[in-house]
């Protein structure tokens, strides 16, 4: 890989760590904001939801765009929402202002994703693709372990507050950069960088959604993404409101739980990915979530501080390599010029579980009195994730596309 592949894949790392660490600071600082703010766990998951509904409707948009202009155009505009956004919620005092603004940043995060990992697929080869995608994912995990050490130092000296503006200023500036150093492929005319060159721009939007959604491959992969992210997000949310709430951890011990999934959500997706290479991607995937579904299970009941502690980094160990994986599956089953479509429409699938996901194990946390029955549901919708997995085996379908 050349330098300019260098520098594009160190702007889509960044890009990806940005996005995430915003995603992470609402559940670190979620503790300190139900007193202040005076919410329930319900209203605190529709905030949350309201962000994904956003991320959700426009990631399919921003992938197709991904496909059919300039990339570099895309993240700055998108960078620039999410920083707009972020930086908003730090003034807001009510529910409806907060939703809203949050629903600002999961617009402008909805290009951090599928455009991303569209761009990096064409800078590395086939060979390299579950590891380079595995890197530049470990972006998001590291975003949650800075998160997670500095904002309670951050609550400490100033306030909840402060934090959303602080990832306020670093969205602008990562939008800077992309708009000056990002590439839309190694194609590229030398002299006009920005000159469209990918084969997707030749076809109508019609005909690229008729070819991917016909294939069957393409909606099993898609339903398990919608359950494992549905999944994910229940445990992700709201276990260090639990460690607080249910088990009376103090808020700096209970955030401690966020870096354990981090930190092992970095080495899941480099260990899982450079295996993926060798041995499949979805073989790797349904691993995952046995794991996935063992730990959320464990969670339901365990209210020892040391076995929670395992198993949250189990499931940060495995959820980790989620994103990238499915993500690399994209180019398994598909054209590579058509990346950024699949994944922004298999987004669409996660960003229905994960709308979904907060509300409901919110609301059920609220009927119950516990956590409890919300990881039991975690548990049952990460097993049907892998159940649908298991039809799925590697092949290549719609190559008709590539042809004139």
């Amino acid at each position: 890989m050349n330098r300019r592949g260098v520098v594009n894949l160190g702007v889509c790392f960044f890009t990806v760590l940005t996005a995430f660490a915003i995603r992470y600071n609402y559940s670190v600082l979620l503790p300190e904001m139900l007193p202040s703010l005076g919410i329930s766990k319900t209203e605190a998951g529709i905030i949350f939801s309201s962000y994904f509904i956003a991320y959700t409707v426009f990631s399919p948009i921003a992938g197709l765009l991904a496909d059919k202009i300039d990339i570099r155009i895309i993240l700055s505009l998108f960078l620039c929402l999410l920083s707009l956004g972020t930086f908003l919620i730090a003034g807001a005092s009510s529910l409806v202002k907060i939703s809203f603004f949050f629903m600002i940043a999961g617009i402008g995060c909805s290009a951090c994703w599928s455009p991303v990992v569209a761009l990096a697929q064409r800078w590395v080869s086939d060979r390299y693709r579950g590891t380079a995608l595995a890197f530049i994912d470990t972006g998001a995990s590291l975003g949650g372990v800075i998160i997670s050490l500095t904002m309670p130092l951050v609550v400490a000296s100033f306030s909840w507050r402060m934090g959303w503006r602080l990832l306020g200023i670093l969205a602008f500036l990562v939008a800077f950069f992309a708009f000056f150093l990002v590439r839309k492929s190694p194609d590229s005319n030398p002299v006009f960088p920005y000159e469209k060159c990918s084969a997707s721009a030749r076809y109508p939007v019609k005909v690229m959604y008729k070819e991917v959604l016909k294939g069957f491959k393409f909606w099993l992969i898609g339903l398990s993404y919608f359950f494992i992210g549905f999944s994910v997000l229940i445990p992700f949310t709201f276990i260090s409101t639990y460690a607080v709430k249910e088990l009376t951890l103090s808020y700096e011990v209970a955030t401690k739980l966020i870096t354990m999934i981090a930190i092992a959500a970095m080495a899941g997706k480099i260990i899982f990915g450079v295996i993926s290479d060798a041995l499949g991607r979805v073989k790797v995937l349904i691993f995952c979530c046995a794991l996935i579904t063992i730990c959320s299970f464990g969670m339901a009941y365990e209210r020892e501080f040391f076995k929670l502690s395992l198993l949250t980094i189990i499931f940060g160990f495995s959820r980790g390599a989620i994103f990238p994986l499915y993500a690399a599956c994209a180019s398994d089953y598909f054209p590579k010029d058509f990346v950024g479509t699949i994944v922004g429409l298999w987004t669409l699938f996660l960003g229905i579980g994960a709308i979904l996901a907060p509300v409901i194990a919110g609301w059920t946390a609220d009927i119950t009195g516990s956590f409890a029955w919300s990881f039991i549901l975690a548990m049952a919708t990460a097993m049907l994730s892998l159940f649908l997995l298991l039809p799925v085996e590697r092949a290549s379908i719609s190559t008709d596309l590539l042809k004139d």
